[in-house]
This record gives C-alpha cells, sequence and structure tokens, in this order.
C-alpha cells in the first residue's frame, strides 16, 4: 500500500514529534508498504523519509520544481517525481495514494489534507483519512468537524471517512481494516 503522509518540513518544539515520526516511518518500512511524502530533506519531514529508509522501506517524493531549485529534495530517497508547482503535487500525491495520513504540521499540512477530507466526504476518494492527533493536536479540528454536523451544515455520514488516531496502533487499527 502506498500511504501518502503530510507533514512539516520543520522540526516542532515537541520532542514527541520526532520520535512517533520516526516510528511512523520505521512501520511504514517494516511492514512492506511504501511511502509517498512531499519530498524534503527537512524537519520532520527528512526524518519520517529517513527512517522508511532505514527500515527497508521504498520512498517516493513529489517536489514542485521551486523547491528543487532551492536545494530540499532529500537526495537519497527510491523514487523522485518533480511538479510544476504544488497544486500539481497535490494532484500526484493524491493520485499515488492509497491511504492519507496527516501527521501535525503547519498550513500546508492543513491544506493538503482538507483536500483529502473534502475528496471523502464528497464520495470522490475511498481511502482511509487518518489525522494523526499525536497529544492532541488536532482536537481543536476534530472539534469543528463535529460543530459542523451539530449545525447541519455536514453530516456523520459523510464525516465517517475522516478518522482520529492517538498513536501509531491506532493508525495501523484503521489501515488494517481496509
Amino acid at each position: 500500500m502506498n500511504i501518502t503522509v503530510y507533514l512539516g518540513a520543520n522540526d516542532g518544539k515537541d520532542p514527541a514529534l520526532k520520535t512517533a515520526v520516526r516510528e511512523l516511518g520505521t512501520w511504514i518500512g517494516t511492514s512492506g508498504h511504501s511511502l509517498v511524502y512531499g519530498g524534503s530533506k527537512c524537519g520532520l519531514m527528512g526524518d519520517l523519509a529517513e527512517s522508511v529508509l532505514a527500515a527497508g522501506g521504498e520512498v517516493t517524493g513529489v517536489e514542485p520544481q521551486f523547491f528543487v531549485d532551492e536545494g530540499l529534495v532529500y537526495d537519497d530517497i527510491t523514487r523522485l517525481i518533480v511538479t510544476k508547482d504544488m497544486s500539481d503535487r497535490k494532484a500526484k500525491m493524491i493520485e499515488l495514494g492509497d491511504a492519507f495520513i496527516a501527521f501535525p504540521g503547519g498550513t500546508g499540512t492543513l491544506e493538503e489534507i482538507a483536500e483529502i477530507m473534502s475528496k471523502v466526504c464528497l464520495g470522490h476518494l475511498k481511502a482511509p483519512c487518518i489525522l494523526y492527533n499525536l497529544n492532541g493536536y488536532y482536537d481543536s479540528l476534530k472539534a469543528l468537524l463535529d460543530h459542523m454536523v451539530e449545525m447541519g451544515l455536514s453530516s456523520v455520514e459523510k464525516m465517517k471517512g475522516i478518522r482520529f488516531a492517538g498513536n501509531l496502533k491506532e493508525i495501523t487499527a484503521i489501515l488494517e481494516k481496509m
């Protein structure tokens, strides 16, 4: 299975982020799955790719040309796909993914997973959409989604495909049900 993971190119302030992202990467690599991610060598993105590779897994990075020009590419990944821009990058990562995970990240991560959530809610994507709610990172987003349902602007049925997982065990349980 190709697991597309959205996450930031920063390290963040919480040491648990690095531990959890390496744990996720090791699991992807040792379980026979492949990683699809943004292609960067920086921060949590680099840690994730490095841990997948170290565990014997394959890594596909999808980078827009301007990031390649800035020298941000992780050179040791299995495969690099260079896109024209961020829109093409998002489309390619969706095309390649069989499951989607949003690790804690910034606005880019939020924007990318929002598109996945929308496609899942509309029934245009039949893949798991998992928000890795490490230490409650996505609690506010979960509350907002619940509020949308309470206000009649969405429905429980539409939200079924959006899952929140607090740890790797919960993520693997969701993916094993595929």
